[in-house]
């Protein structure tokens, strides 16, 4: 099987990115966000953190999910907090290296150091204002597909 495009040097290949959010107004704006953004990106979305593993590891209903290039995770999540999710793919050889973005409104110090702790790539505070919220999802998206250079599934 020959080698996957890269998102930052092929502008043909879109950028693979699963949202877990259970905020159907966060859904919304991440949505209009990276549609209205210069890049082509697949955005996949689940509401919890059971469906997340679920996706993740491709079982279920989502038998035929394609691995994401990033996940954008918010941490207040019904079922299986964003923290455990995040322990849960940190800890599994096959998805470790996906970059994970913490976005959560929490801006609580124990929050963002337990993020790290469990090897989150980024932590961001979401803004509270739908403008700025808007930019900071178009930057996350502009900054994952044309500046880092990602892992290879």
């Amino acid at each position: 099987m020959p080698p996957r495009a890269d998102a930052a040097t092929d502008p043909v290949r879109r950028l693979g990115v699963l949202l877990v959010e259970d905020d159907p107004g966060d859904v919304l704006i991440a949505q209009e966000a990276m549609a209205a953004g210069q890049l082509s990106t697949q955005l996949d979305v689940v509401n919890d953190g059971v469906e997340a593993m679920a996706y993740l590891r491709r079982t279920g209903s989502y038998a035929g999910a394609t691995r994401p290039d990033l996940i954008l995770l918010d941490l207040n999540l019904p079922r299986m907090s964003g923290h455990e999710v995040l322990a849960e793919v940190k800890n599994d050889p096959l998805l470790r290296r996906i970059p994970v973005v913490v976005l959560s409104t929490s801006t609580a110090q124990e929050d963002v150091m337990r993020s790290y702790d469990l090897h989150a790539s980024v932590y961001v505070a979401k803004p509270v204002d739908f403008d700025a919220f808007t930019d900071v999802v178009k930057q996350i998206d502009d900054f994952f597909g044309t500046v880092a250079q990602l892992p290879m599934a």
